[in-house]
């Protein structure tokens, strides 16, 4: 049994500390959290007991470490784990700085500690299958990869304000899914995007509508699609095209039911929220880090943290200049 500490217990954190407890090979030993409330909510549900960084770090009954804390503090606390010989789950990005998650880095490769970062989308199962059925040949060489990713409803201001932006918080995991399901990394990007949706996210500096244009090695070209708001639901779909055909997924519905009558056909709208639309992802990414607990490689590492964060540096880069970027 794997003895598990969470950093953050807020919404995030609060999913993973349900995984962690569900296992049958990992337990939640301890919790980190500033406030009260968070923390007394997990400690009292899962028997975790409440500790300081300091006491966590020095606990040499904690095996893992699952990082949920503020952004700004994930590259001080993998720097802090590494050093203490934890295995390292932490959710993205690394850091909103590009530097800072170079110089985190090589911390971690010098103390040669195992870490996963927490792209959950690489483990929803719909998006595997997508990848395994591309990887076995059946629709021949890719040539479009399309991805829609559209959230229910913007965030505030305040939160665009430290988020570091539309394609550093919400089209990283695209960019991310981009290369995960072509497996090359692109040779090119372009983004464009406009506020349409919330004064208040422009006047922020911010934008809630972009496209995203990326050309790979293969000559495949990839388009990311991003709103911060749909009226009908989380709005999560993926094509990919081929000189063979195509194959996509699908959105997940509230239900399945398909009601048809004289006056049309209706289905239920997508499920609302990330929490629900990837229930089952985080639970096969908690999965793979038992696995790398018992000395798996980390199938989402430290460098795909650190291009997915690039690939958003060049797409501001490109959004502001109109230019397309050579990366």
């Amino acid at each position: 049994m794997f003895k598990i500490a969470l950093i953050g217990a807020g919404r995030i954190g609060q999913v993973h500390a349900e995984n962690i407890a569900n296992h049958p090979n990992t337990c939640l030993a301890s919790v980190v959290e500033p406030y009260d409330a968070n923390a007394e909510i997990v400690c009292n549900k899962y028997g975790a007991q409440r500790q300081s960084v300091e006491q966590v770090m020095q606990d040499e009954t904690i095996d893992g470490i699952c990082i949920c804390s503020a952004t700004n503090t994930h590259a001080d606390m993998i720097e802090l784990a590494a050093n203490a010989g934890k295995a390292i789950f932490c959710e993205k990005p690394i850091d909103l700085d590009l530097s800072r998650v170079r110089d985190c880095l090589a911390v971690v490769s010098n103390h040669q500690a195992p870490l996963l970062v927490g792209f959950n989308r690489r483990f929803d199962p719909q998006f595997v299958e997508l990848k395994r059925q591309f990887e076995q040949g059946k629709i021949g060489k890719a040539s479009t990869l399309s991805i829609i990713s559209r959230d229910p409803e913007p965030p505030s201001a305040q939160y665009v304000n430290v988020s570091g932006g539309m394609f550093r918080d919400m089209s990283i995991h695209d960019l991310d899914m981009a290369r995960f399901i072509l497996g090359e990394d692109p040779v090119s990007i372009y983004a464009t995007g406009s506020c349409l949706i919330d004064p208040e996210i422009g006047q922020a500096g911010d934008i809630d509508t972009g496209v995203i244009v990326m050309r790979f090695p293969s000559g495949a070209i990839a388009t990311i699609q991003n709103s911060r708001q749909s009226g009908y639901g989380y709005d999560q779909r993926i094509e990919l095209h081929g000189e063979l055909g195509a194959l996509q997924a699908m959105n997940k519905n509230e239900n399945h039911i398909v009601s048809m009558t004289d006056t049309g056909t209706e289905t239920a709208k997508p499920m609302h929220f990330f929490l629900e639309r990837y229930k089952d992802a985080y639970q096969v990414e908690w999965q793979h880090f038992v696995d790398v607990l018992n000395g798996q490689s980390p199938s989402c590492s430290g460098y795909d943290g650190e291009i997915a964060l690039q690939l958003a540096d060049s797409a501001i880069v490109s959004l502001k200049t109109g230019r397309c970027i050579d990366l």
